[in-house]
């Protein structure tokens, strides 16, 4: 267990924002957990508990302690044509998703290349490509952070939702995740149909792919739009693609007939958030130190030296240009400290 006062927080935030904390406490192996939350005091609030920062908008220094996992260890047990694993929390996703192509347990192939630790993946819902984490969660280990006490919870606890989990509402900060548990298939069945993953593999020359070959399109898709956060700090998508009523989407498919969405059902129409943005002339536009993507709307960077607040204007504007143009709300993915 690493315990460190003033803490800098700029390689822990993918954003590089040059923050600290007053205190850092980084668990190694899930019993600490316990007896450092019970040896907590008031002069160490609030408390704020993150992962590999791929999530987060620092906006100042935070004033208490940041908790971190850095718990390892993998372990799995077939059952009935599936393969449970449990991962520790702080294992890498991409790691995780790498590991299960490798070893033949299908399910996670379209969530390649999303940074961030195993832990966020049961917080964030995590999503890409029409896949989302919560069809493979089984269960999450967790700590009571008010009490020191070990929960399981089952995913029909957490209420999941379209990149969301009650960890980021009444649950918020009220957990510390240890380990996720998720249950893969044994079968290969490929989710082929959303985006462009046919037509990339149409230009490979690949009709049915195997589960490497799909994984290596979505990694290239997602580098050809993505920056590097080692160039341009970013958080991935920042915000969330926002779901409105079939009518709203008929009322503005009739003015852009071009405009893309996915079904939700018969009531709800999923309408990219980038489109929105890039429509509106912010891709590639710069406010202050903080930009829009040059390549996805979607992404928010860090220019070189940006503080959190100038991001967050950045954000701000944009939002308030989609709601002056479309009458749509869009909403922040990120966490913003």
């Amino acid at each position: 267990m690493r315990d460190i006062e003033n803490f800098n927080l700029s390689a822990y935030n993918t954003f590089g924002i040059d923050v600290s904390c007053r205190r850092f406490v980084e668990f190694e192996d899930a019993s600490e957990v316990t007896p450092l939350l019970c040896s907590l005091t008031e002069a160490d609030l609030p408390l704020l508990i993150i992962g590999g920062g791929s999530n987060l908008l620092f906006t100042g220094d935070f004033p208490g302690t940041v908790l971190r996992s850095a718990i390892k260890g993998v372990e799995m047990n077939s059952e009935d044509g599936h393969v449970i694993v449990r991962c520790g929390s702080g294992e890498l996703w991409d790691d995780i998703v790498s590991l299960c192509v490798d070893h033949g347990w299908y399910g996670a192939e379209n969530l390649s290349l999303i940074p961030g630790d195993v832990g966020a993946t049961a917080v964030q819902n995590i999503g890409a490509y029409g896949v989302e984490v919560k069809d493979l969660i089984w269960s999450v280990e967790a700590v009571d952070v008010s009490t020191g006490l070990k929960v399981e919870l089952q995913p029909s606890e957490c209420e999941y939702g379209y990149r969301d989990s009650r960890f980021k509402h009444d649950w918020k900060g009220k957990y510390f995740i240890t380990a996720v548990t998720y249950r893969f298939s044994e079968t290969f069945t490929p989710h082929l149909d959303y985006g462009n993953i046919r037509s990339e593999l149409e230009k490979k020359g690949i009709a049915k792919p195997t589960a490497r070959q799909l994984r290596q399109t979505i990694i290239d898709i997602r580098q050809s739009k993505l920056p590097d956060v080692k160039v341009e700090g970013n958080a991935g998508s920042f915000f969330v693609n926002p779901v409105v009523s079939y009518e709203k989407y008929k009322e503005l498919q009739a003015l852009y007939p071009e405009m893309p969405h996915f079904t939700i059902d018969e009531q709800h129409e999923k309408i990219p958030a980038g489109w929105l943005i890039e429509k509106c002339g912010w891709k590639g536009r710069t406010l202050g130190r903080a930009g829009v993507h040059d390549r996805q709307a979607l992404v928010l960077v860090n220019k070189g030296g940006a503080t959190g607040r100038e991001v967050l204007n950045l954000c701000e504007q944009v939002r308030e240009d989609v709601y002056a143009r479309f009458g749509i709300k869009i909403y922040t993915e990120v966490n913003i400290i």
